[in-house]
């Protein structure tokens, strides 16, 4: 069974990902995100044909606790943030915690 990918966040954030064919996207408009992020996170968690879920690192912050963690715990589907400071260290732990390997291990 083949999962999708899906891109939550600020239209800016995924327009660029409709654009690249990823269909599942969750809309936030930044003066939403404190009330409405976490609903569409917990809904994208729910999604079973989602394998990815791709947001941007600074909208991690109007997450509520209980959803972070659960996001931050999820196999599957996995986060994926993008921008913010992680830099290429944080994309490597998070394809460390995605495989259970560091690929870039010497």
């Amino acid at each position: 069974m083949s999962q999708e990918i899906a891109v939550i966040g600020s239209s800016d954030f995924t327009t660029g990902f409709r654009l690249a064919g990823v269909r599942k996207c969750e809309n936030v408009p930044d003066g939403e995100k404190p009330e409405a992020l976490d609903g569409a996170v917990t809904r994208t968690l729910e999604d079973e044909d989602v394998g990815i879920i791709v947001m941007h690192e600074d909208d991690l912050d109007y997450l509520s606790r209980g959803v972070r963690q659960s996001v931050e715990r999820s196999i599957e589907p996995t986060l994926v943030t993008l921008g913010g400071s992680g830099g290429a260290s944080g994309l490597r732990d998070q394809i460390k915690r995605a495989i259970g390997i560091d690929l870039m291990d010497e």
